[in-house]
């Protein structure tokens, strides 16, 4: 005790004049806001128990689901399950525990058609075999962008966002682009899902902390004074372990496979191919390659009919960056429209977890009724919701049909997810054209849909660079 003292005896004296450069009138001013006690008594008594309010208070705080509470009568058997307008998708896939949805949709889009080039009901991609290389390329980006920052401090803005998050299994379709012009793709039964494809946190956790380990060497290294060269050097030796990680949790990725399948008609074929060729032999690049389509956002702090690139949002470091047009959402439902009409289904992405039934699969504003359950207000609109971070995408799902009215505007569409044949509606989700005007943001079409001379002249601009670290990511 008598040590303490002296101890803080000299801390006063050492430090005392400062501690009376504080004043009561500063502390005055930083409390200026603090609630007083008649501010904290008003307060109080504008909630009043009354026997509604008791009895709300009674059921909310003895039961652990709102939304259940919240749910309107009206909304019960609203959504049918019919669609003037579907396209042909065959089979329902699962993500399970894991952030690849963009994956699953990206390679759902194009199931339906190399099931019609083997003549198969059914037929599914490995996405393992793209997620190891997706792994493995965002983990060489991040080093990468490590060695290139390595002259800014640790608490840099772009350093920090780097070292927040390395590498993480989410993402957007130019990913999917990235990895299938490089290192294409295979059929699902040559490499089959790990449990830690399905379960990836664990493995996402030691992959990052061998990143980080691996980023703050470099960085080392290079106060050190190394040169690039041996700056590069060194990550190699890194992602051999990269490589070592994802090899025992994922699996060996194959350079060459032989498939054997059965046709409909009960006949067995073989197939012997590289990953890029069976990729190629399905959809050619002069069919479906990324010039030819156009990543659709609806972003209403922005400008319309503007290009925005992302930067560092890509997988591979010659891909692509994540770039989209920004367009008002009468277009992109038109195009929408008109791409399901021409039986191609469409990646979207939206904030799935907003006004959503997962049980029955439906997505619908009026579905649930907060404000009248608290007896509060929550009336933002689209823009407010994203700048304040209260709605932004969440998941990828394939856009499969679309029932219009009698003058063919849309009243409802409906999702293919990847949560499995058990989840939702059948796997499906229905959702209202309301719904998809306030939640859904971007969307994938071929440029042929892309008409409206604004649009069309606004592709041929350079896009508007956005920080890695811009609230759409």
């Amino acid at each position: 005790m008598k040590k303490f003292l002296i101890l803080a005896t000299a801390l006063l004296v050492c430090f005392g004049a400062n501690a009376q450069t504080i004043s009561k009138s500063d502390i005055t001013k930083n409390t200026s806001g603090s609630l007083s006690k008649e501010d904290i008594s008003e307060i109080q008594k504008s909630f009043v128990l009354d026997g509604p309010t008791t009895a709300l208070q009674n059921i909310l705080t003895n039961n652990k689901g709102i939304t259940q509470f919240a749910y309107s009568r009206d909304a019960i058997g609203k959504l049918d399950d019919y669609f003037k307008y579907k396209t042909d998708v065959r089979g329902i896939t699962n993500q399970l525990s894991s952030g690849r949805c963009w994956l699953f949709c990206s390679q759902n889009e194009i199931r339906t058609i190399a099931a019609k080039k083997f003549g198969v009901k059914e037929f599914y991609f490995s996405q393992n075999y793209n997620s190891f290389w997706d792994l493995f390329e965002k983990s060489n980006l991040f080093l990468e962008n490590v060695i290139n920052t390595a002259d800014k401090d640790m608490d840099d803005r772009e350093v920090a966002f780097y070292f927040k998050s390395p590498v993480g299994d989410g993402g957007v379709w130019n990913l999917f682009i990235n990895l299938a012009e490089k290192y294409g793709a295979v059929p699902a039964d040559v490499m089959p899902e790990t449990e830690q494809s399905n379960n990836t946190s664990q493995m996402r956790s030691i992959l990052n902390e061998k990143l980080r380990t691996g980023g703050w060497e470099l960085r080392e290294a290079a106060a050190a004074g190394a040169k690039l060269r041996d700056l590069r050097k060194q990550k190699i030796q890194i992602m051999k372990e990269v490589y070592r990680i994802l090899a025992l949790c994922l699996g060996n990725p194959p350079e060459e496979f032989t498939w054997r399948y059965k046709d409909t008609k009960g006949e067995v074929h073989t197939v012997t191919s590289t990953p890029l060729e069976f990729y190629h032999s399905i959809v050619p690049p002069s069919q479906y390659n990324s010039a030819d389509m156009v990543m659709v956002m609806n972003d209403p702090t922005r400008p319309y009919y503007q290009v925005y690139e992302i930067a560092s949002y890509r997988n591979t470091m010659e891909g692509v960056n994540w770039t989209y047009l920004n367009l008002p959402m009468d277009e992109i439902r038109d195009a929408a429209l008109a791409s399901i009409k021409d039986n191609n289904p469409v990646y979207t992405s939206s904030d799935v977890g907003k006004y959503s039934n997962r049980e029955t699969g439906i997505l619908d504003l009026d579905q649930y009724d907060y404000e009248s359950l608290f007896g509060i207000t929550l009336n933002m609109d689209k823009k407010a919701r994203i700048l304040t971070r209260q709605s932004g995408s969440s998941h990828a799902m394939l856009l499969v049909a679309c029932d219009t009215d009698e003058n063919d505007k849309p009243v409802k569409w409906m999702f293919e997810n990847s949560w499995g044949p058990k989840s939702c509606h059948n796997g499906y989700m229905i959702l209202t054209n309301e719904w998809f005007d306030a939640y859904l943001f971007r969307i994938v079409l071929h440029r042929q849909y892309i008409t409206s001379p604004q649009a069309i002249k606004a592709l041929g601009t350079k896009p508007i660079q956005l920080p890695a670290w811009d609230y759409m990511n």
